[in-house]
């Protein structure tokens, strides 16, 4: 799947070097940032949204997982499902993530969109809880292509998903933990969306 969406030279830059130090401690975590990302930005194009947020949502998804950066080895690498005081500590790597990028003026509307993109659509996820709306666009749009890779990739504790049952918790979820306008945006667009994982 190719993006659209042009980076400008600086960042692309600037994201790469520190998304590689992160693929350095983890591979899977570098190549599904990349994936969420390119998702991310057909998404924004599905949608309507402006070249210039796009390119922000974009530069959002590449190192939406960064702050795991900051997550310990014997968590962040664990084979195997997370006790609760090892989740405790994954569940940090949003904010983790944000500390990292508001050290720049430049970069703090993506910062706003990492802080935010485990946050559900009810209100049920982390790390503040918001609802709908209060959740920025662009940690929206992330949501639902985290969710699709995550579900669609090998981890250590299951095998990948089917592309159908991938699906299906889309559709499922839509208006629980998704925003229902980008999970119909995703369901309408599935076959582009998905086109890597066939």
């Amino acid at each position: 799947m190719n993006c659209d969406c042009e980076i400008s030279f600086e960042y692309h830059e600037l994201v790469d070097c520190i998304t590689s130090a992160l693929d350095a401690r983890d591979p899977y975590t570098g190549n599904h940032s990349r994936r969420v990302s390119d998702m991310a930005c057909l998404l924004c194009g599905a949608i309507g949204i402006s070249e210039r947020e796009t390119q922000e949502i974009h530069i959002a998804a590449h190192l939406h997982d960064i702050g795991k950066i900051g997550i310990p080895d014997r968590v962040l690498l664990k084979e195997g499902r997370l006790d609760d005081e090892e989740w405790r500590l994954m569940k940090k790597h949003p904010e983790i993530g944000a500390d990292i990028l508001q050290k720049s003026p430049h970069f703090s509307r993506i910062a706003a969109i990492i802080l935010h993109h485990h946050e559900r659509w009810d209100g049920r996820g982390y790390p503040f809880g918001a609802v709908g709306e209060e959740i920025p666009l662009g940690a929206r749009i992330i949501a639902v292509c985290d969710s699709i890779d995550a579900m669609a990739s090998m981890r250590a504790y299951r095998e990948a998903l089917s592309i159908e049952v991938c699906r299906n918790e889309i559709e499922r979820n839509s208006g629980i933990m998704y925003d229902p306008k980008i999970a119909g945006a995703a369901l309408e667009n599935w076959t582009a969306l998905t086109v890597e994982y066939r």
